[in-house]
C-alpha cells in the first residue's frame, strides 16, 4: 500500500455561454488545511529526539470574496502525555498544549493563508505506537470552518520528505526552467538508497536522461524513476536539482515528484507492467548538505510529505474550432449527428489537476427529431418554464486533448417527422477548471451546427 503514491500522479452546474463571465458562488467556506495524519520520530540511537513541524493553512471556496483576518484554535492536550508542543509566534498560548492563533486576511484572489507552524518533538522515554489527535476550529469574521483532526502517532525507522518546489505562471515556450527542492530525511533511522520517482507533463521535456534512471513516454508526459545511491541519515538534507525544458506545445503542465527508501519490491511495483528505457546522460547523484551517518533499512514511518506536484503553466494558446455534419433520412430513420472539437494547437490542452474536460459542447435536437442514443459523458437538461422549450444536451470531451489531435461526439437522433434543413446550433461552453477564453485565441469557430435534410 505504501508504494502506491509512485504512481498515482498519472491518473450539476450551471453553465455559462461563450464569452460569458464565470459563475460566481452565493456564499463562501473556510476550510483547515492540515495532514490527517503524521507520525513523529521516537528517539534517536543516542537517545536524542528530533522535532517535526506541523503546518497549518486557512482556506476559502470563493475567490472573488476578501475574507478578514481570523483566529485558529488548537488543541494538543490529547498528545500532553508523550509530546512537546512549541509554539510560533503567531500564537497565544492558553496552556502548554492549548493556542489561539492570528491568521492574516485573504483579499480577493487569494486562496490560503498560513495559520500557524507547531513544533511537536516526542518525550525520550516516550513509547513507540503511542498516539492521540490534535484539534483545529477557525474562523474570520462571518465564515467558520468545520472542526479538523490531526492523528498523530510515534513510530521509529526513516521517513523521507520532500519540500515544495514554487509553482510558476507564464513561463515562456522554448526557454528552460529549473525546479529546485529539498530531500530530507525526517524520521530517526537513515536510508542507504533512496527510489525517486518523477513525472513530467507532455508540455515538459527532461534536459537530462540519467543513466541511473529509466523512462517511459506516455500520452500525458514522460515518467522517471531513478535509484540513487547516497546514504541518507536522520537530519541529513539534499538538493534535488531537475532542469527542464518549456516545450512549443506546453500551456497548462505539472511536474510531479515522490521519494521513498529503496527496495527491490518497491522499484518493480513502480515499473509495473510497462517498458522503460535506461538513460545514457551523467548519473543523477545527489550530495547531502551534512555528513553521512551509519546507514540501516527500513519502511518509510510517514508518507504524507513523499509527494509533490508542481505547476508549471506557460503563456501560450490553443485554438478549439468545433464542427458540425450534415445527416440525410427519412421518417423512422435513425442518424448520426457528429460534433467534431479539433485542437489548432499551437499547444496542447489538459486537466491534469481536477481532471475536467478540455470542452463541454452543448446542443438541442433539430427540429423534428429526437436524441435516442448519447456517449457515456453527456447528460441532459430537461426543459423548464424559466429555461429553454426543449431538452438541451451536453458532452464532454476527454480531459486532454493533444495539439492537431481531434475528438468525435456522436449521438443518435431518430428522424420523427421530415423538416427540410432542420439545424441545430452547436457551441462550447466557457465554463469548468480551464474556461476556453483563457486560452482560445478565437472564438468565433467554437460555433457550428448540425443539419438534418438540409
Amino acid at each position: 500500500m505504501k508504494h502506491r503514491l509512485l504512481g498515482a500522479a498519472v491518473a450539476g452546474c450551471a453553465l455559462a455561454a461563450i464569452g460569458a463571465g464565470p459563475v460566481h458562488a452565493l456564499s463562501d467556506r473556510l476550510w483547515i488545511s492540515v495532514p490527517s495524519e503524521t507520525v513523529l520520530p521516537g528517539p534517536d540511537t543516542d537517545g536524542s529526539t528530533r522535532e517535526r513541524t506541523l503546518e497549518v493553512r486557512v482556506t476559502h471556496d470563493n475567490l472573488d470574496n476578501d475574507v478578514p483576518a481570523g483566529r485558529l484554535s488548537v488543541d494538543a492536550s490529547e498528545i500532553a502525555s508523550f509530546v512537546v508542543v512549541s509554539w510560533p509566534a503567531n500564537c497565544l498560548p492558553e496552556t502548554p498544549t492549548k493556542a489561539v492563533c492570528d491568521f492574516p486576511a485573504m483579499p480577493a484572489g487569494m486562496e490560503s493563508v498560513p495559520a500557524a507552524l507547531i513544533g511537536l518533538r516526542v518525550l525520550p522515554d516516550t513509547d513507540l505506537g503511542a498516539s492521540g489527535t490534535v484539534r483545529y476550529t477557525a474562523a474570520a469574521g462571518e465564515l467558520s470552518a468545520d472542526d479538523t483532526e490531526t492523528r498523530i502517532t510515534v513510530g521509529n525507522g526513516p521517513d523521507l520528505g520532500l519540500s515544495q518546489a514554487p509553482w510558476k505562471r507564464d513561463l515562456t515556450p522554448g526557454t528552460d526552467h529549473t525546479v529546485r527542492a529539498t530531500v530530507a530525511n525526517n524520521g530517526n533511522r537513515a536510508v542507504e538508497r533512496t527510489l525517486l520517482w518523477v513525472n513530467a507533463s507532455y508540455g515538459l521535456r527532461f534536459k537530462e536522461r540519467h543513466a541511473n534512471c529509466e523512462y517511459r513516454d506516455h500520452a500525458t508526459g514522460t515518467g522517471a524513476l531513478c535509484v540513487l545511491d547516497e546514504a541518507v541519515a536522520p537530519g541529513q538534507r539534499y538538493d534535488l536539482v531537475t532542469r527542464l525544458g518549456i516545450g512549443r506545445k506546453a500551456l497548462y503542465e505539472r511536474f510531479d515528484h515522490s521519494v521513498l527508501p529503496y527496495s527491490d519490491a518497491a522499484l518493480e511495483e513502480a515499473r509495473g507492467d510497462w517498458t522503460w528505457t535506461r538513460g545514457t546522460g551523467p548519473d543523477l547523484d545527489l550530495r547531502p548538505v551534512t555528513g553521512q551517518r551509519a546507514a540501516a533499512d527500513g519502511d518509510d514511518v510517514d508518507l504524507n510529505d513523499n509527494y509533490r506536484t508542481v505547476i508549471l503553466d506557460a503563456k501560450n494558446t490553443a485554438d478549439l474550432k468545433l464542427t458540425g455534419n450534415r445527416m440525410r433520412g427519412a421518417a423512422g430513420d435513425t442518424v448520426t449527428a457528429r460534433m467534431t472539437v479539433h485542437n489548432r494547437g499551437p499547444a496542447w490542452v489538459a486537466s491534469l489537476g481536477a481532471g475536467s474536460a478540455v470542452a463541454t459542447v452543448r446542443f438541442q435536437a433539430p427540429e423534428g427529431t429526437t436524441v435516442v442514443g448519447l456517449p457515456e459523458d453527456c447528460w441532459t437538461l430537461p426543459p423548464s418554464e424559466e429555461g429553454p422549450s426543449a431538452a438541451t444536451y451536453f458532452c464532454w470531451t476527454p480531459i486532454y486533448l493533444h495539439d492537431k489531435a481531434s475528438y468525435d461526439i456522436e449521438v443518435q437522433l431518430r428522424i420523427d417527422k421530415v423538416v427540410r434543413g432542420a439545424r441545430a446550433v452547436i457551441e462550447t461552453v466557457n465554463d469548468g477548471e480551464l474556461p476556453i477564453t483563457q486560452f482560445d485565441p478565437n472564438l468565433r469557430n467554437n460555433v457550428s451546427a448540425i443539419i438534418v435534410n438540409g
